[in-house]
């Protein structure tokens, strides 16, 4: 493998290839960098072209900044001068944003009966609006008394009946399937996709 010197008592590698020793993700920064020409983007954005490793290491050090890989695969690898530090610290504030805004989606369930009354029919839908509203799934479920398993339409009645009132809030993921004495529906946040229970 071709090689020339390096400033630090190293070598710049000619393919740029990482030793074991380094950590795939982090990018390789002021002297860890080992081709021999790379790449230069300024401070400020402005494409400085291609140039000696070792020039853009004296530019970035003249100015009290770091030379940072930012696309190491590309031919010559593509570095840019900035404050690393800082980059590092704003990579981990984003990180940590982002983890927040993740949600961790929940199946909500909502239990209606064959002859739920209107009353109790409206604050059931209205707090399964809510759980969709908080990206939550929710879980549909129609329970039967008796002899009242024999009459699955009232079932299915009951459930075109929700989700007729949900409107657009809601897709259907699970269409109604009986599962022992209670028949189930599965609904999601309204993006779209089924809108009618299946019959």
């Amino acid at each position: 493998m071709a090689s020339m010197s390096n400033p630090s008592g190293g070598e710049f590698s000619s393919t740029g290839q990482r030793s074991g020793r380094e950590r795939m993700d982090e990018p390789r920064v002021n002297r860890r960098i080992r081709v021999p020409e790379i790449r230069v983007i300024g401070e400020d954005g402005e494409q400085l072209g291609i140039m000696p490793t070792i020039q853009a290491l004296r530019r970035a050090e003249s100015v009290n900044l770091d030379l940072v890989e930012v696309q190491p695969r590309a031919k010559p690898p593509v570095c840019k001068i900035m404050d690393y530090g800082k980059y590092k610290y704003e990579q981990a504030r984003k990180l940590a944003e982002s983890k927040k805004k993740q949600q961790q989606i929940e199946l909500k369930e909502v239990k209606f009966r064959p002859k739920t009354g209107d009353h109790d029919f409206d604050v059931k839908v209205k707090n399964l609006k809510r759980f969709l509203e908080k990206g939550n799934k929710g879980k549909v479920t129609v329970m039967f008394r008796g002899r009242e398993i024999v009459h699955p339409d009232i079932g299915r009645e009951m459930l075109n009946r929700v989700i007729q009132a949900l409107g657009d809030e809601a897709t259907i993921e699970q269409h109604p399937r009986l599962e022992g004495r209670q028949m189930v529906m599965i609904v999601a946040p309204g993006r779209g996709g089924s809108k009618k229970p299946s019959n």
